[in-house]
């Protein structure tokens, strides 16, 4: 089964005061998504059981995910890419349009030369083709595109040290 992360609309995301225990067991979490409630509850100091409510609590107001973390290469998803892309009019619509695509994994709206990022991972050339041309810029209000096709993935981290700091 596969998860999905909610977007929450600024309205609805409100910064959550995290402790430094509900940081740690991030920290932790991040470096091992298989940590037992056990070995955390040694690591922080609190009982399994307390250790185990921080956890559901964070999992369930989507402060965190567990996930398992693949390279795309070894599932056979040989081709990524991330594309900029220019957008006329409302670029929350064309956001939740690109968010709507299964090869999408990434949509950022941003500031500079681009107003979308969006990160493919796709098979090959051929499948990546399709989705540029076929879903992508067939969205109305998407002006132009520019893919930056990916070579090697030199490093990937969901592991932020500075979150204990």
């Amino acid at each position: 089964m596969e998860v999905e992360p909610r977007a929450r609309t600024e309205e609805q995301r409100t910064p959550r005061l995290l402790d430094g225990t509900d940081r740690t067991l991030i920290s932790l979490l991040q470096r091992d998504g298989r940590a037992s409630f056990t070995a955390l509850a040694k690591a922080v100091g609190l009982s399994e059981g307390a250790v185990r409510q921080r956890v559901q609590r964070l999992l369930r107001d989507e402060t965190m995910q567990i996930v398992a973390v693949t390279d795309p290469l070894d599932v056979d998803l040989a081709r990524q890419a991330m594309v900029g892309i220019t957008v006329r009019g409302d670029l929350h619509v064309v956001a939740e349009r690109l968010s709507a695509l299964a090869d999408v994994h990434y949509v950022v709206l941003c500031a500079g030369s681009f107003d979308v990022l969006v990160e493919l991972i796709c098979r090959d050339d051929q499948h990546l083709l399709r989705v540029l041309n076929d879903e992508v810029r067939t969205i109305p209000g998407v002006v132009s595109t520019e893919t930056f096709v990916y070579l090697k993935l030199a490093k990937q981290s969901y592991v932020w040290d500075s979150l204990t700091t």
